[in-house]
């Protein structure tokens, strides 16, 4: 059998990778990515591990004669010719759902801090040494309705949490779950409805052309006021000036936003701690600096760390050992082709 090739691998993942010795070698580890002027060194490979920044083209996938599975370290899969991958045979597995109790705790976090607001009593007692309590009042949890909009892996695992908190949970999904409505004792509404019920809204569901501005400034006045808004999903399924207004207006309480409109160039999360992307949060940072959010009082920004622990980053490349085992044991998992 021929060796794997790892690409795209940074100094975390191949330190991880010596915790499967009878793995590792088999394998060959590369920082860089697969392009057309590197593309001959790896012509002999039945399996080749990357991330978004190789580009499996036709012109590429030609000089492959031998790749049998691909096996991309994202979710996405947007840098593979699917079509030419097929009409070739070559398998593409990804990992799906890294990382869902990762960002919902996370989403939690967030929400605490914004409603009992903890970081305005800490920054106080940190920079001035006051603690008077004055302006910190903050708001239970419990009975209060949580909405939320998505519930794929990580929508369900906030719905688990809010469970534990004694939360009346209400969600939107274009493609309910019945099963786990009952399972998880919550109930499905529409958005309008959804947005009219909930004290607090959390967005999970991807972007894409159907999400892109789902909150915006048409259906942001449904929101009963006073409520509050969690965006740990993707920037771009909020309108920015939308949530502005109405957090200026008071109609809103208070956001806590974990991602922002400005971030759509990033497609994977782990893009942002790939070697080669720092430049590119350089500019990030600069953007969050300037942006409008930033000064309002009833406001928490994060810079894009949802998704940042341990645990989820090694069970990107665990779940790529699962699936290149599997396929060599014959039964290939998380196929996209």
């Amino acid at each position: 059998m021929n060796k794997i090739a790892f690409l795209e691998t940074s100094d975390w993942e191949r330190e991880y990778l010596k915790k499967f010795p009878r793995f590792i070698a088999l394998t060959d580890l590369y920082e860089e990515d697969l392009n057309l002027e590197n593309v001959a060194k790896f012509k002999d490979y039945e399996i080749i591990s990357c991330f978004i920044n190789s580009q499996f083209s036709k012109e590429i996938l030609d000089q492959l004669p031998k790749l049998k599975i691909i096996a991309t370290r994202s979710t996405g899969f947007d840098h593979l010719d699917l079509n030419v991958c097929k009409a070739k045979g070559v398998l593409v597995a990804n990992v799906p759902g890294y990382g869902s109790h990762t960002v919902a705790e996370y989403t939690f976090g967030l929400l605490i801090c914004l409603v009992r607001k903890i970081y305005d009593a800490y920054h106080r007692v940190r920079e001035t040494g006051n603690f008077d309590l004055t302006g910190l009042k903050g708001r239970e949890l419990f009975n209060k309705t949580l909405g939320v909009i998505g519930t794929g892996r990580i929508g369900i695992n906030v719905i688990k949490i809010a469970n534990g908190f004694g939360m009346k949970v209400i969600a939107y999904d274009k493609y309910p779950n019945d099963e786990l409505e009952q399972q998880l004792d919550f109930e499905y509404i529409s958005f309008e409805e959804l947005l009219k019920q909930a004290d607090i809204i959390t967005l999970h569901v991807p972007y894409n052309t159907e999400t892109h501005h789902l909150l915006n400034k048409n259906n942001i006045s449904l929101i009963k006021t006073g409520a509050y808004v969690i965006n740990t999903s993707r920037g771009g399924v909020i309108e920015t000036e939308a949530l502005y207004q109405a957090l200026k207006s008071g109609q809103i309480a208070g956001a806590a936003l974990d991602v922002l409109e400005e971030e759509e160039g990033v497609k994977e999360e782990q893009e942002l701690l790939v070697k080669g992307k720092i430049a590119e949060s350089e500019k990030l940072k600069t953007i969050l600096l300037n942006h409008i959010f930033i000064d309002l009082d009833n406001v928490i920004v994060s810079p894009h760390n949802a998704f940042n622990t341990e645990e989820a980053l090694e069970s990107i490349v665990a779940m790529t050992i699962d699936n290149i085992d599997d396929y060599l044991k014959g039964k290939p998992i998380n196929l996209v082709i």
